[in-house]
């Protein structure tokens, strides 16, 4: 059977291949450590659920919803915006979609035509460019020289005719960087002086450490804000991941042709999802940050233990989201191992800890380590990680 070309020349999530290799392990009874996905390792709270469940039991999840989500949960997604960044934005102007994975999706579908160029500075996210390829646009990944955050000089020198969108992630999948204020109206003002558009994929914004400030582009200046669009979601903050449950704020013309495919694709996110997500945005948000102090306390009792290891260099500790980058790239030449794939199969296969080959994220010398998993569960990892590169040495 023919597989159409545009299908053939995407890469598979290295992301969802690593975490079904690990289940598939530890369904044979192997000890997999999976430092690989994701995803929090908290259950959603108890208020969420129960709100599904009186959404259940009351029939509100028994009929399809409006493609681009309930007017309530559009109402939350303003009213929060509004409380965290002090600008306002209107139901029509916001899309309920299947994940912030789709919302992303769905924009590129709408935004490009053939040809069209999208700025993607490294490390990237491991769907990003695909997603642009699948709308027919061309990703071009702009390296920043010193670190791992770009600067409008890296992004002006990649700039073609044809550049009509830049995508900034703060705090960075995988790195867990966050841009600064300045940096943002940098990369803002630029923007706007050459008529790109912003796509800001703020997925992490709540999750942030040991007193680092999150900024979103949308607070900086209206004429930044008009520029930009805004993709983020419940699954990890509100630990949701199984919930599907992303959004995207942007002009009403957007949204409305948005509206117009996601009702030829999904029809609609789950109505019963969208009833929890309407009681995470407007219930108790304690519990937000009961589990973002949890992941600050892995990650400070964690980075010390890894950057300690042979070999191993992470000059930036992470600010946000639940995320280690480090380079590897001395510790596979002290291992012997001919690449960091190899040395990332090898201690999967013989130390039963999954990690993530940096060239997932466009960066081979490094991994990535997801702390989103018991303190107990991370020490172990490293404990595997050090004898097994002791084994090696």
């Amino acid at each position: 059977m023919r597989i159409s070309k545009r299908v053939m020349q995407i890469q598979p999530s290295a992301t969802l291949e690593l975490s079904a290799k690990a289940k598939q392990m530890k369904s044979e009874g192997i000890d997999v450590i999976n430092l690989g996905v994701g995803e929090p390792d908290f259950n959603t709270p108890k208020n969420i659920k129960a709100a599904a469940i009186r959404a259940i039991k009351e029939g509100k999840s028994d009929f399809y919803t409006s493609a681009t989500g309930i007017n309530e949960l559009k109402k939350a997604i303003c009213i929060r915006t509004a409380t965290d960044f002090g600008v306002n934005y209107e139901p029509n102007q916001v899309a309920v979609t299947v994940g912030g994975k789709f919302s992303l999706y769905v924009l590129a579908q709408t935004l490009l035509d053939e040809g069209d160029e999208v700025l993607i500075p490294l490390p990237y996210w491991v769907s990003y460019g695909e997603q642009v390829k699948l709308a027919g646009g061309v990703p071009v990944f702009v390296t920043p020289e010193n670190g791992l955050k770009v600067t409008v000089e890296e992004l002006e020198n990649a700039r073609t005719d044809r550049s009509r969108i830049v995508i900034i992630n703060s705090p960075q999948n995988p790195s867990g960087l966050i841009y600064t204020r300045d940096e943002l109206e940098a990369i803002g003002n630029w923007a706007v002086a050459h008529d790109i558009v912003i796509i800001t994929d703020d997925m992490y914004g709540k999750l942030v450490y040991n007193g680092a400030h999150f900024v979103s582009l949308i607070e900086l200046s209206d004429e930044i804000r008009k520029q930009t669009i805004l993709v983020s979601g419940l699954s990890k903050a509100y630990s949701m991941t199984g919930w599907r449950i992303g959004y995207t704020i942007a002009p009403a013309e957007v949204i409305k042709k948005m509206g117009a495919l996601i009702g030829h694709a999904t029809s609609n996110l789950a109505a019963v999802s969208q009833y929890a997500a309407l009681e995470a945005l407007t219930g108790p948000q304690e519990v937000v940050e009961d589990m973002r102090n949890a992941f600050e306390e892995r990650l400070n009792k964690i980075y010390p233990e890894l950057t300690a290891l042979p070999g191993v260099t992470l000059e930036n500790k992470p600010q946000g989201a639940f995320y280690l980058f480090p380079n590897v790239k001395e510790t596979v030449k002290l291992t012997g191992f001919a690449s960091t794939a190899e040395f990332v199969a090898a201690l999967l296969s013989e130390a039963h800890v999954a990690v993530v080959v940096g060239s997932a994220f466009g960066m081979s010398d490094h991994i990535r380590m997801s702390y989103a998993t018991d303190l107990e569960s991370l020490e172990e990892a490293v404990k595997r990680i050090k004898a097994f590169i002791e084994k090696r040495m």
